[in-house]
C-alpha cells in the first residue's frame, strides 16, 4: 500500500487502516510505504512505474484530482485503476484552545483587519489552499499562507504558535481536541457531522460563509492491470466494507460512509474533477 503523503496525516491513517482491514479478507500481508513529496505528486508520479502490476495499491484522496488540475504533473486519474471509494470527510477549521477565535466568522473578521497566518498542508495548490482560497473569494479577504508537507506538520506548527489557523479532518485532530489542546471553529460543509464529539460544531453555511468542500478517500490500483486483477481487488474491497474493521475505521475517524467500487468510483472521480475544476476556476 503506497501512501503518497507523510506519516501522521489523514492520508497516512487512511492507508494504514485500509491495509490492515484488507489483510484478513485477502489472507495477504499488506505493507505500507510512504512516498511523500510535493503534496503527493512524488508518490502519484512514481506509481506510474507500477503499471500492470496488481501487487500494489495506493491510498488516494482529493490530491489525485487537484494536482493534475493545478500543476504540471505527469499523471491523471485515468492513468490508474479506481478500486474503491471508502467514504468522505469534511474539513474543520481549527485553532489552539487558547486562541481568541471562537468561530469561523471571528477568523474572517480578523483577516479583514490585519494579517492572519494560516497553515496550508499538502502543497500551495492542495486541498487546504483550495479551501482557504474559496473562503478568500467568498469573503473578500486574504490570508498569509504558510506551506507544510503534511497535515501532521501543519498541526504541529499550529500547536507551536507558528500559525494562527489551520484546517484538518477529524481523524487528524480528534486526539488533540479530546485532550483540550485544540478546538474546531466550524466544518467546511453544508451539514454538521452527526458524531457525538462533533455534532455541536457549526458549519460554514450556518455562519454565513458560502463555502463547502468534501474530501474523498479510497484506493486505486496501477493502470494496465488485467480485468481479473481489478475484480479481485474490488471483491476484496466489498468484503472489507462488510467487515467490522470498516465500521471501526469509519467511526474512529468520523468519516461519512459512502462506498463506491470500480466503474462507479471512476464515474464519481469524473464528476468530482468537473466540480473541482469549476471551483478552482471560480477562485
Amino acid at each position: 500500500m503506497v501512501v503518497p503523503m507523510s506519516p501522521g496525516g489523514g492520508s497516512d491513517m487512511s492507508g494504514r487502516s485500509i491495509a490492515a482491514g484488507l489483510e484478513p479478507v485477502t489472507g495477504k500481508t499488506i505493507t505500507v510505504e510512504n512516498q511523500e513529496g510535493a503534496g503527493g505528486a512524488v508518490g502519484y508520479s512514481n506509481y506510474l512505474t507500477y503499471n500492470g502490476d496488481p501487487g500494489y495499491l495506493l491510498a488516494t484522496e482529493t490530491a489525485l484530482i487537484n494536482l493534475a488540475l493545478t500543476q504540471d504533473v505527469p499523471f491523471h486519474w485515468t492513468d490508474f485503476t479506481p478500486i474503491m471509494k471508502v467514504g468522505q470527510d469534511s474539513t474543520m477549521m481549527i485553532v489552539p484552545t487558547a486562541s481568541e477565535f471562537n468561530s469561523c466568522t471571528d477568523v474572517v473578521d480578523a483577516a479583514k483587519e490585519g494579517t492572519l497566518k494560516v497553515a496550508v498542508s499538502g502543497s500551495v495548490t492542495g486541498n487546504d489552499a483550495i479551501q482557504f482560497g474559496l473562503i478568500e473569494q467568498s469573503e473578500g479577504i486574504t490570508f498569509q499562507r504558510v506551506p507544510y508537507e503534511s497535515g501532521g506538520e501543519a498541526i504541529a506548527a499550529l500547536l507551536g504558535g507558528h500559525v494562527d489557523v489551520g484546517l484538518a479532518n477529524p481523524s487528524e485532530v480528534l486526539g488533540q481536541m479530546e485532550a483540550g489542546e485544540m478546538k474546531a471553529l466550524c466544518v467546511i460543509a453544508a451539514e454538521r457531522y452527526e458524531y457525538e464529539a462533533l455534532k455541536d460544531v457549526p458549519t460554514t453555511v450556518e455562519e454565513g460563509i458560502d463555502v463547502t468542500f468534501a474530501q474523498f478517500r479510497g484506493i486505486i490500483a496501477p493502470g494496465g492491470i488485467s480485468d481479473e486483477a481489478k475484480e479481485y481487488w474490488i471483491a476484496a474491497s466489498q468484503a472489507y466494507v462488510d467487515s467490522p474493521a470498516y465500521t471501526e475505521y469509519m467511526e474512529t475517524n468520523m468519516m461519512q460512509k459512502d462506498p463506491l467500487f470500480g466503474d462507479d468510483f471512476a464515474a464519481y472521480l469524473e464528476q468530482y474533477e468537473k466540480d473541482l475544476e469549476a471551483g478552482i476556476t471560480t477562485e
